[in-house]
C-alpha cells in the first residue's frame, strides 16, 4: 500500500503541475500569483524548477516499488510522508488557483513540515543510486518549498492588501537565508536542499525591484553556499 500510494502521489503531481501550469481548472498559478505582486515574488524562470521536482519524484517512487526496494528501511521511513506530501501539493494547486490564498498558505506551510520530516528521516545512502533517487529529490522539493512558503506568505498578505515593506521583505529573506544555511549543516543529505533554496533566492534577487532585497538575497545565496561547502569538506574529512 506504500509503494501504490507513493506511486499515486507521484501522478497526483504531475496533473496536478499541468493544472497549476495552464488554468485547466481555474486560473493559472502563475496568472494569480503575480496579480497579487511583492518585493519576494520569483521570476517566471524560477518554477521551472517544478519540472524536476516532479521529474526526480516520479523515479523515486519508480525505484521504491522495484520488489528490491519495496522493504528498504529508507523507503519505509519515508514513503507515507511522501504520499502525504503529494497529496498536499496537488491541493496547493487547487486552492491557489481557484484564488483562495489563506487556505493555499496554510496547506503550504503543511506540505514543508512532512517534507522536513522526510528528509530527516533520510538514512545514509548506500551507493548512488540512492543520492540520486532518493536523497536528491526529497531535498531538492524541500529546499524549494521552504522558499516557497515565505514567498507565499507575502503574496497571502499581498492578497489582504497588505504587501510587505521593503525592510520587512529584507528581514524575510535575512530569515530564509540563515535558517536554510542551518539546515544545510544538520540535513544528511544537503546538496539538493541548498541547490534548490539558492536557484529561488537568485530569482527573487532577479525580479525583485529593490535593491536592498536584491543584496539581501544575494547574501543568503552566499551563506547557504559556505555552508554546504563546509558541511561537505567536513564531511569528506570524515570520510578520509
Amino acid at each position: 500500500m506504500r509503494t501504490i500510494a507513493v506511486l499515486a502521489a507521484a501522478a497526483l503531481q504531475i496533473v496536478a503541475g499541468y493544472i497549476g501550469g495552464t488554468g485547466a481548472w481555474g486560473e493559472a498559478v502563475g496568472d494569480v500569483a503575480n496579480s497579487y505582486p511583492t518585493l519576494l515574488l520569483p521570476g517566471g524562470g524560477a518554477f521551472t524548477i517544478w519540472s524536476l521536482i516532479y521529474l526526480t519524484f516520479a523515479a523515486l517512487a519508480i525505484r521504491q516499488a522495484l520488489p528490491s526496494q519495496r522493504e528498504r528501511q529508507a523507503h519505509v521511513r519515508t514513503g507515507w510522508w511522501l504520499a502525504v506530501a503529494g497529496v498536499l501539493n496537488a491541493s496547493w494547486v487547487v486552492l491557489f488557483s481557484q484564488r483562495w490564498v489563506l487556505a493555499a498558505q496554510v496547506v503550504i506551510i503543511a506540505l514543508l513540515a512532512v517534507l522536513v520530516v522526510a528528509a530527516l528521516r533520510l538514512p545514509r545512502a548506500e551507493g548512488w543510486g540512492d543520492r540520486l533517487l532518493l536523497h536528491m529529490p526529497i531535498t531538492l522539493y524541500t529546499g524549494w518549498v521552504a522558499v516557497a512558503t515565505v514567498a507565499g506568505a507575502a503574496t497571502t498578505s499581498a492578497s489582504y492588501g497588505a504587501a510587505p515593506s521593503t525592510l520587512s521583505a529584507v528581514l524575510a529573506v535575512a530569515f530564509t537565508g540563515a535558517a536554510a544555511a542551518a539546515a544545510t549543516l544538520r540535513l544528511r543529505a544537503a546538496a539538493g536542499f541548498a541547490a534548490a533554496v539558492c536557484w529561488a533566492l537568485v530569482w527573487i534577487a532577479v525580479s525583485t525591484p529593490a535593491n536592498e532585497v536584491r543584496l539581501a538575497a544575494m547574501i543568503a545565496v552566499t551563506a547557504v553556499a559556505v555552508a554546504l561547502a563546509a558541511v561537505t569538506r567536513l564531511r569528506h574529512s570524515a570520510l578520509g
